[in-house]
């Protein structure tokens, strides 16, 4: 089904989302974590609540859960994960793995804002780290954000370079920031393409002025996730970037339906790589470092050295990124690979301006 959401309050929920931010924010985590961290304190218990798309949605939830393992095992401590099948459960979630002895608990996604606020501030001797959120300023809060409208910007143009029909098209799980970021990134990047080259590539699925667009209503892959993949198909886009966990699957299925050598661009992950029984359908994903980021806080939390400072990922300290094209490698554009480096470097020293309502500041 389709959500309509009106850009001021949009850009209102972006606003309190992002003045946390104003704080100085933490550098950018190495890809193994904290190197100096060494074991935990014998008591130290590392746990994660996932968003109703659970730990196998192949994209935020996965990653969270692989970052949390990766550094318990570094430190030798044994982690505790909880899986929420609703917004019902991300309290009665945070409250059982407090009960459990959890020393720091990471929330995955925007959805578990007010539940962890409130169990932050019922419980100040436990610490948390919240995913694609920033709102919650607490001394025992650390929130970790990502600028995907910069990668997804380089999705956008690629797509753009990619299709063959003039058409591509995107749509979200819910209205919400760490959706609709990707969203303004996406078909800014294919704005970019046209006046670069001179085409008239459209986008479906989301006006970036209006902030209106077409959501499923949730992250579940079924058939309102298939029917906004259709929707687009009908349209003659022949690339398709979902946002929202597992709804891509439902827009793969769509685009086997087709048969029409239509390509996905996936999101938070490379989706090739989590998810190989689709690998064939992906052009590229738009990524963000959510495993090296829990990664990282779960090892510092372990060594006693928790930092409330946000973590914002951003091209420039590789935070954000856009996957190789694998398989396609050699049906892109051959000046494609050089024209995505100079963007980067453009948007990286600012002669390329990437903004979005609801990007991190």
């Amino acid at each position: 089904m389709s959500i309509t959401t009106r850009k001021a309050a949009l850009s209102g929920l972006t606003m309190v989302g992002v003045l946390a931010l104003l704080a100085a924010c933490a550098p950018a985590p190495s890809t193994g974590g904290s190197s100096d961290t060494g074991k935990a304190a014998s008591d130290f218990v590392p746990c994660m609540v996932s968003d109703a798309g659970g730990f196998d949605d192949k994209s935020f939830n996965q990653l969270g859960l692989e970052g949390l393992k990766a550094a318990a095992d570094k430190l030798g401590v044994k982690p505790i994960s909880v899986q929420s099948s609703s917004d019902t459960d991300y309290a009665p979630n945070i409250t059982n793995l407090i009960d459990q002895g959890c020393k720091l608990i990471v929330t995955v996604g925007f959805n578990l804002a007010a539940a962890t606020k409130d169990a932050a501030a019922a419980n100040s001797d436990v610490d948390f780290a919240i995913i694609d959120d920033s709102s919650i300023d607490a001394s025992n809060v650390k929130s970790l954000v990502f600028d995907t409208a910069q990668s997804a910007f380089m999705g956008g143009y690629a797509a753009a370079s990619y299709s063959k029909t003039g058409v591509v098209g995107t749509f979200g799980g819910l209205p919400i920031p760490p959706v609709t970021i990707f969203m303004d990134g996406f078909v800014d990047g294919v704005n970019y393409f046209n006046k670069q080259k001179g085409k008239n590539v459209q986008v479906k699925g989301w006006d970036v002025a209006s902030q209106n667009g077409t959501f499923t209503g949730g992250f579940d892959a079924g058939t309102d996730a298939k029917q906004a993949a259709q929707g687009l198909i009908d349209q003659n886009a022949d690339v398709i970037m979902p946002v929202g966990g597992p709804i891509y699957k439902s827009a793969a299925e769509a685009v086997r339906d087709a048969n029409k050598g239509i390509v996905l661009i996936g999101v938070d992950a490379d989706v090739t790589q989590t998810d190989t029984a689709n690998a064939d359908l992906f052009l590229t994903s738009v990524m963000k470092g959510i495993k090296p980021g829990v990664e990282d806080v779960v090892s510092t939390a372990g060594a006693g050295k928790f930092d409330k400072s946000p973590y914002v990922g951003n091209l420039k300290n590789d935070g954000v990124g856009l996957a190789p094209f694998h398989d396609y490698e050699s049906k892109v554009d051959p000046a494609l690979k050089g024209e995505l480096d100079t963007i980067k470097a453009g948007i990286i020293d600012g002669s390329i301006k990437v903004e979005s309502p609801s990007s991190p500041k």
